[in-house]
């Protein structure tokens, strides 16, 4: 990809040209990086959601409460 000729500096940018690839896609590019980003958090907590429900009904059993406060592993691991 060629950027133009900057042996001479003197002019304006449009007869430069482009200095970087895909010039004008910015935003759709914003877009793209927003939408992924917001379904990143929801999936996050939706997994974390599930985790946490699992984990208490494994809790409720009063044995395993019992264990888990003396220290013992009860919970599942990550």
């Amino acid at each position: 990809m060629s950027t133009g000729n900057f042996e001479n500096w003197h002019g304006t940018m449009t007869d430069i040209g482009p200095l970087y690839p895909f010039v004008g896609s910015e935003m759709f590019l914003f877009i793209v990086g927003l939408v992924f980003w917001i379904g990143w958090h929801v999936l996050q907590w939706r997994m974390e959601a599930s985790n946490y429900s699992d984990d208490l009904e494994i809790l409720r059993s009063p044995d395993k409460m019992d264990r888990a406060l003396k220290g013992e592993h009860v919970l599942r691991t990550m």
